[in-house]
């Protein structure tokens, strides 16, 4: 059925745009297996959140999944930052040289880091993993001015991070958003006039917000903290293959 249908075009694994960035919130193997069944080819990078690394079971097996489906694993930049109040991050990067992990992301959503330390962490991290930087406070009451959101975006850039991913938390209610998930449509405008909107991971947990950054941007629009249960129906909204976003790549009148 799919080769008689006009689908937008989506970028090919191993991908550099289109990412689908998912977020592990530590299931088991049995479930993680079930998953990738269906769903390995969608996943382009899978995040086992926050400092889950530290207490889940089989963590070795379940990175070595991963690794199996060529699906490249980092751990939540809060795993960073707790290494970092703790003066450990020469043993944290040890640790993850020794687990095979390639992808690491820098944050300071929680910790405080001056301009120069977060950019010299990631010039330093960039030596020997692929760096995710995320700019945006986790703090809902914290209001970063969109200015603030760009330079520190392309000074993160500049300094060796590969994608720098906008703050959304997996509740989608700080950072990008609002309280009530609203996105602050501005803030993303004045992002992208300045930045090549392909070089952002946009995290965008809920499905009203995953529809926005689609129909504004396309099919091949970078989207993170997306839940196990949502992989192939944000593929969907992708491909116009559900109602909101049917109309966007499939226009009767356009016949």
């Amino acid at each position: 059925m799919k080769k008689i249908l006009n689908l937008p075009e989506r970028a090919k694994k191993p991908r550099e745009i289109g990412l689908t960035h998912v977020l592990d919130k530590g299931f088991g193997l049995t479930t993680q297996e079930d998953m990738l069944s269906t769903c390995a080819y969608y996943i382009d990078i899978v995040k086992v959140g926050w400092g889950l690394g530290v207490i889940v079971p089989h963590l070795e097996e379940k990175i070595e999944l991963y690794h199996k489906h060529k699906i490249p694993v980092t751990f939540g930049g809060t795993l960073f930052e707790v290494a970092y109040a703790e003066g450990k991050i020469d043993e944290f990067k040890k640790w993850m040289k020794e687990l095979g992990i390639k992808y690491m992301e820098i944050s300071d959503g929680t910790i405080t880091l001056t301009i120069s330390e977060k950019l010299d962490f990631i010039k330093e991290f960039s030596k020997d993993f692929t760096v995710l930087s995320e700019f945006g406070s986790k703090d809902a009451a914290t209001i970063v001015a969109p200015k603030e959101w760009v330079l520190g975006m392309i000074m993160e850039l500049d300094a060796g991070a590969w994608k720098v991913i906008a703050e959304g938390r997996e509740t989608g209610t700080s950072g990008l958003y609002r309280r009530s998930s609203e996105i602050r449509t501005g803030l993303v405008d004045e992002i992208v006039d300045a930045i090549d909107y392909q070089r952002i991971i946009w995290e965008a947990p809920q499905k009203a917000q995953q529809v926005w950054f689609i129909k504004k941007f396309g099919p091949n629009v970078n989207l993170g903290n997306i839940a196990p249960a949502e992989i192939i129906p944000v593929e969907t909204l992708r491909l116009g293959l559900r109602g909101d976003t049917l109309l966007t790549f499939h226009d009767p009148s356009e016949i």
